[in-house]
């Protein structure tokens, strides 16, 4: 019973993660024609999570935003982006095209980054 309650809040978290990965991605590809893709790839990244923050409080889990729930979400992003940059990585690696590479590391990254995130919104204060 308590897993269906999670339902709603992960759906939301993914059709917010989609909108943002999208746009994310058009950043990365955007970017990485002039710059390298780890610098492309964390700019993109940098300047979602602003937007992401609030979205995320707001909308996927019905919260207000604080500082200290700014700090845990920032926590979670780190553990989120050192888990984008070496899937992302290890998907160049093993040789898919810089254009699909993020694909494989969103399809991974989200579901670890909303228990991390929702660990953070979720945790009695």
């Amino acid at each position: 019973m308590k897993r269906l309650k999670q339902l709603p809040e992960f759906v939301r978290f993914v059709w917010w993660h989609l909108c943002d990965s999208s746009a994310t991605t058009d950043c990365i590809l955007v970017l990485q024609r002039v710059i390298n893709v780890n610098i492309a790839y964390t700019l993109g990244y940098a300047l979602s999570f602003i937007a992401n923050f609030y979205l995320t409080a707001y909308f996927t889990f019905g919260r207000k935003p604080s500082w200290r729930k700014a700090f845990g979400f920032g926590g979670a992003h780190l553990c989120s982006y050192l888990l984008h940059m070496g899937l992302l990585n290890l998907s160049l690696w093993m040789g898919i095209p810089k254009p699909l590479a993020p694909i494989p590391v969103f399809a991974i990254a989200i579901p670890v980054n909303f228990l991390l995130v929702r660990f953070v919104f979720k945790r009695k204060e």
